[in-house]
């Protein structure tokens, strides 16, 4: 086979099913010669010289179009064929041999190329003539590595009949059942109607058989499926796995059943003793993950997750879910909180549903709910799919208006122009999802921490804890090895970050002592988010806008982009700041606006209470933070609440004496005498005197009592004084001790995955041999 006109650094990777995959081939290398050789002859194309980003644009592809991803291209294509009457289907694509990208995509209509029939192959039953080798098609190609793709070659003409509106909800590449038609059917099917008469209930609610988007084969291939959700055979695969578990760790590991154990359709919920201790470290954040259930795996399994000290996901316990009703989210949630002792998160992030959300409220009165974004994006396609064919821009500009707005006005103004621009103010969805928006649209739940150090500046990026590790082929046969698999791996990596932060010193790139002090205390990749902070304070000016003498407010603009600034209040007896861009409320980080007004007012080192312990080297501690921290901060927070009342009594003493020079003389001689006062109180006292007075020969004996108390308290308040100075002198060298202790079990866990891996090694080195 020859491949003319494929560069040296790309492999050509076929993805067509069937029996296609030779036609396919060979077409690409027509398709390489067609676009050199005549790129500008192909009369069976537009190409307009408007823009495709403007909304008003024309619908049909044109050779040039750009998209922002492959994804949206395959969208836009669709779209184009649901109006036009036909079918697409995902063809081959170029890979390039650098990192194995898709580079080159090529979408066709499901009636392109012919299906071969072997020889002497006799079929038991004969199958309709599905290809006539049509030649419709759009090839996107991508510009550089991080560029837009665009339309490289686009054929319009078919050689068969177009479908008609009435009945393009029968083409394969048109028929999808959503999430509303998901739920409706699963309730149905639980009361136990079969396919036939949910179609009725749905086609009556749909207001037509044309606007339920699927067939009643789509609908019974989903209840079938929907049914092989349950355990079934792998019943007593996850029971024997449970029983395992809780015989090796009795103490740590936690089990529960919703209803009857030895059922296979009930709801199933563990956690192992690392999960348990992961969340007494990090559990003010956690994320309930659905994804795996509703998303394309279709896989019952859904986990509880978080963030480490190094900003990897990290695992809180998983469940089986095979029902889900309210009433099995709330028994969920309910034994999750018991195997977690009870103490309940800051904040939840869930996907967006309703009944997920009730359960919520019922078990979690006081923790933040939040709708993962990354489920409202994923909604887009399927919810907006005719706005997203005919506008393929649509879908980035909804995401930078969700991620880019840093204040209410901006998303309320973005929004309002988004819906405006493409005439959606009338769509439902979009409509519920504005009234919900304070629980899924960053700028509202940046008051409250979720430890989400990707939502920082707007960045687009998410992953899950078992990613790589179920997938559509999961079965719950299959679900207890990948998860064994997966807890290994996020160890491992775990144990790598542990040895790279303690080994590799990081590079500084200022001559800060807050920079050196941060890299002693962070891991090393959250001292990299905070260093990033830090270096761009250069390119920030903090302004004096206004002092009110217990707090002055700072503005905090970039060189050059004085329009977006950001205003800081510091509070100067306390030395905390707040910023108008919330990221230590919401991700636990200093941001760089509060730096620059340290900057300005000469705060070398970062102030304790602006270090989250959570992202220190010495995160996963615990006995040091109950133990010896407590004893530690008991004097501290003594001198620390006594220091800030009086300065609070002080400041308002000073403001009501500044305000004439009445009040002002007034004052100023109070403070001296209360000076006197407290100078007085500070001196030792004197040893009591015994009166030796005649006079008085009938109160000898009481003063006498009075002395020898006087000196039992004199020696017992020495003799406390000196328990406590033990006290201290022990505490210190307990605190030493546990230190100690904290950063060997560090280095010895980190010896012993090191250990392990090259046991691996050497294993793999002699099988190979």
């Amino acid at each position: 086979m020859r491949h003319r006109n494929v560069p040296q650094s790309m492999d050509l990777e076929m993805e067509a099913t069937g029996f296609e995959s030779e036609e396919d081939e060979e077409e690409e290398d027509d398709e390489d010669d067609e676009e050199e050789q005549h790129p500008q002859t192909n009369n069976n194309y537009n190409n307009p010289s408007s823009s495709n980003s403007n909304p008003n644009s024309t619908t049909e592809p044109y050779i040039g179009m750009e998209f922002d991803s492959e994804l949206s291209a395959r969208a836009f294509y669709n779209a184009y064929a649901r109006r036009i009457g036909f079918s697409t289907r995902v063809s081959v694509c170029l890979r390039s041999r650098k990192d194995s990208s898709v580079i080159r995509r090529r979408v066709v209509c499901s009636r392109e190329g012919f299906r071969r029939n072997p020889e002497n192959h006799d079929p038991k039953r004969h199958r309709s003539v599905t290809r006539v080798g049509c030649k419709a098609q759009i090839t996107v190609k991508k510009k550089g590595p991080l560029g837009k793709w665009y339309i490289s070659k686009f054929i319009k003409d078919h050689n068969h009949d177009l479908v008609p509106p009435d009945r393009v909800h029968c083409l394969r590449s048109h028929r999808r059942v959503n999430g509303a038609a998901r739920s409706l059917i699963d309730t149905l099917h639980a009361a136990g109607m079969g396919a036939a008469e949910v179609m009725t209930v749905l086609i009556k609610e749909s207001g037509g058989i044309d606007n339920v988007g699927f067939t009643k084969v789509d609908c019974q291939n989903y209840m079938t499926s929907s049914s092989k959700r349950s355990l079934g055979s792998g019943n007593q695969l996850v029971f024997d796995f449970l029983k395992k578990m809780s015989e090796e760790d009795p103490s740590g590991f936690f089990y529960s059943f919703q209803g009857d154990s030895e059922s296979s359709s009930g709801n199933i919920f563990w956690a192992d003793g690392n999960a348990r201790r992961n969340y007494e470290y990090f559990g003010d954040a956690v994320v309930f993950d659905m994804a795996y259930r509703r998303g394309r795996y279709k896989v019952p399994f859904a986990p509880f997750t978080g963030w480490n000290h190094h900003g990897q996901p990290v695992l809180f316990g998983c469940a089986l879910m095979l029902n889900e009703s309210e009433a099995s989210f709330v028994w969920l949630f309910t034994t999750w909180l018991q195997a977690m002792y009870g103490r309940h998160p800051v904040s939840i992030t869930t996907d967006q549903d309703r009944i997920i959300h009730s359960a919520v409220l019922q078990v979690f009165p006081d923790t933040r709910h939040r709708f993962s974004k990354w489920d409202v994006f994923g909604e887009v396609q399927e919810r907006l799919i005719d706005v997203c064919g005919v506008h393929p821009e649509f879908e980035s500009e909804f995401r930078r208006c969700v991620n880019l707005a840093e204040t209410v006005d901006e998303f309320e103004s973005s929004w309002k122009f988004l819906v405006g621009r493409y005439e959606l103010l009338d769509n439902e969805w979009l409509q519920l999802m504005y009234r919900n928006r304070h629980q899924w649209v960053p700028v509202y739940l940046r008051d409250t921490f979720f430890g989400d150090l990707s939502a920082i500046h707007g960045s687009d990026t998410s992953s899950s804890y078992f990613d790589g590790f179920i997938n559509a082929t999961t079965t719950v046969q299959t679900l207890i090895k990948q998860y064994e698999k997966g807890v290994a791996d996020r160890y491992e990596k775990e144990v790598k970050e542990d040895y790279d932060t303690l080994n590799t010193a990081p590079v500084l790139r200022t001559p800060s002592p807050m920079e050196k002090q941060a890299a002693g205390l962070y891991t090393r990749k959250i001292f990299a988010r905070f260093q990033e902070e830090l270096v761009e304070t250069l390119a920030y000016a903090a302004t004096l806008m206004d002092d009110a003498r217990s707090q002055a407010t700072y503005r905090v603009a970039k060189y050059g982009e004085e329009n977006r600034a950001h205003f800081v209040r510091f509070n100067v007896f306390r030395k905390k700041a707040s910023c108008s861009c919330q990221m230590f409320e919401f991700a636990g980080l200093v941001c760089r606006h509060i730096l620059a007004v340290f900057r300005v007012i000469n705060i070398l080192t970062l102030p304790s209470h602006y270090i989250l312990k959570r992202w220190t080297r010495n995160a996963k501690s615990i006995l040091l933070d109950k133990g010896a921290r407590e004893l530690q901060n008991s004097l501290e927070e003594c001198y620390s609440s006594r220091y800030d009342s009086l300065s609070r009594e002080i400041m308002s003493y000073v403001e009501m004496g500044a305000e004439s020079l009445d009040t002002y003389s007034v004052a100023l001689n109070g403070l001296r005498e209360a000076a006197k006062k407290v100078a007085d109180a500070k001196k030792p006292r004197p040893a009591p005197v015994q009166s030796t007075s005649d006079n008085n020969e009938n109160h000898e004996s009481s003063q006498s009592s009075d002395t020898d108390q006087d000196k039992k308290i004199q020696e017992l308040t020495t003799e406390l004084e000196g328990a406590r100075q033990r006290c201290e002198s022990y505490r210190q060298n307990l605190f030493g001790l546990l230190k100690n202790m904290e950063e060997q079990k560090l280095k010895i866990s980190v010896k012993a995955q090191s250990v392990r891996l090259n046991l691996g090694s050497e294993l793999v080195a002699e099988e190979s041999k």
